[in-house]
């Protein structure tokens, strides 16, 4: 079956289906510089949550966004077969309630994920029909370990240091983690290091290596970042929890397009902000090409690195930016291969699968309930994208293609539609979803990390201490940062 055009390799530069709203920043002349009670810095769903908010509660408020689309990480796309994918996040979670309730109002149906079926473990080549974990406390990878036909010593050595993350994540502060019992010893030592000193078998450093890069609060190799993240990561989204519960009938980015056309003409496209000068009296955005909005007070919702990017003036604290700079954006892509129809659900099985394969370490099924399109999920993560980013895209297409088939046969090798999505290749994103901190940042830096600049409010889901790297995340910080704001203006 031949590929569409389309489906060779795509970055996120030209999103078909983004939400085109709003005003461009070069036809602003006059109306630049006007005073409004809030300035939104960043058009993804945090930044949009607080307009929305901003605008219930009957305030001023101009939205400015750097691209020429609006939605950040929350943008869908028709495919071929009448489908719809989602380019950023897709999921709501069983715990997810804030989304949940923004769908009902917002009026935007959504189905069950599916698991029903086996799924697939693939370790060393060899590939292991299972059943889903019933605990993921007991899990390896998304199965069952009864199911995978290694020595019972390995896997119950695997899954006891697994437990012991589980443990020490219960004792973490979400909201201080540097406050946490043994803090500083855990920031101090990568997982990789914490792995080496107990003696950690080949399928346990798989293992934390799965869930350090596929976790969706962060994303980072074990080598990077320290056990206190890990564990924090863990605590601020637990996945016992359920994050991948449910879906969009017409995917999440359909969220975004209804509230940029709520806001309408508040927002401003290709408006990238360089400069937030404060005063007594409120502040300056400078954006574009030098066009200016005057506001009494703004929320920056952009990903963490990226507020580097912006100069403040009275300057950040040398604290705060030393922890921006210990804060990376992670290296993961998306990838979504479309099918006429979801033809392992006739086989019988899911699609969930995991292994230590060379570049996909996990899939899922994200088709509509119908399963027509069938549509498969997957990421490469991590360090992974290093050589992967340097191959051709054919080089690319056929790795993909050859991990696909390892996982659910000979038919995932014959997409009608391949698509991509290069994160770390968009300069207003910088890479995937999830905060991933180095070693050592939060016991150093950290106590600042939610202190907002004056009259500047942070936002972005990366700001959230419940889901952060989710959508509920993203709600949720939006919200406090609206909370925080309307201190200033009473």
């Amino acid at each position: 079956m031949r590929l569409s055009r389309r489906s060779l390799l795509t970055g996120t530069a030209g999103l078909a289906g983004a939400a085109v709203v709003g005003r461009s920043a070069k036809a602003e002349g006059a109306r630049s510089g006007a005073a409004v009670d809030a300035v939104v810095i960043g058009g993804g769903l945090s930044g949009l949550i607080a307009a929305r908010e901003l605008v219930k509660q009957g305030k001023t408020v101009t939205l400015l966004e750097a691209k020429s689309t609006i939605g950040g990480r929350m943008v869908n796309q028709k495919v071929a077969g009448g489908g719809v994918i989602d380019l950023g996040g897709q999921w709501g979670g069983k715990t997810h309630y804030r989304l949940e309730a923004l769908s009902e109002e917002l009026k935007l149906k959504r189905y069950p994920s599916y698991y029903e079926g086996k799924g697939v473990f693939i370790w060393n080549g060899k590939s292991y029909t299972t059943d889903l974990f019933n605990d993921f406390w007991r899990s390896i990878g998304f199965s069952n370990p009864d199911d995978i036909d290694l020595p019972e010593k390995e896997k119950e050595a695997a899954l006891q240091l697994w437990n012991e993350l589980f443990e020490i994540s219960k004792s973490i502060s979400v909201e201080q983690p540097w406050t946490s019992p043994n803090a500083q010893v855990l920031d101090a030592t990568p997982v990789s290091q914490w792995l080496l000193e107990r003696n950690a078998a080949p399928l346990a450093q798989w293992m934390f290596g799965w869930i350090c890069r596929g976790n969706g609060a962060q994303v980072f190799e074990p080598y990077e970042s320290s056990m206190l993240h890990l564990a924090w990561s863990m605590a601020v989204a637990p996945p016992n929890e359920t994050a991948e519960d449910w879906l969009f009938y017409k995917g999440a980015g359909e969220v975004a397009k209804i509230i940029a056309n709520e806001l309408g003409s508040r927002i401003i496209l290709n408006a990238p902000v360089f400069k937030i000068d404060q005063d007594s009296s409120g502040l300056t955005v400078i954006y574009g090409d030098c066009k200016t909005v005057r506001a009494k007070t703004a929320v920056v919702a952009i990903p963490p690195p990226l507020r580097l990017n912006i100069q403040f003036n009275p300057p950040l604290p040398p604290r705060f930016v030393q922890l921006m700079r210990r804060t990376p954006m992670p290296s993961k892509w998306k990838v979504l291969a479309v099918y006429p129809t979801a033809f392992w659900r006739d086989q019988g099985y899911c699609a969930a699968g995991s292994g230590n394969l060379d570049v996909l370490e996990q899939t899922a099924d994200a088709c509509p309930p119908e399963g027509n399109p069938g549509i498969i999920a997957s990421f490469v993560s991590g360090n992974k994208i290093g050589g992967f980013s340097q191959l051709s895209h054919q080089e690319q297409r056929a790795l993909v293609l050859k991990d696909l088939a390892a996982y659910w046969g000979p038919q995932a090798k014959e997409p009608i539609e391949l698509v991509i999505v290069r994160w770390t290749e968009d300069a207003w994103i910088g890479g995937g979803y999830g905060v991933t901190r180095s070693t050592g940042a939060w016991t150093a830096f950290g106590s600042g990390w939610q202190d907002d600049h004056g009259k500047v409010f942070w936002a972005g889901t990366e700001q959230s201490t419940r889901w952060p790297g989710y959508f509920e995340g993203a709600i949720e910080a939006g919200l406090a940062a609206v909370k925080r704001l309307n201190a200033v203006l009473a």
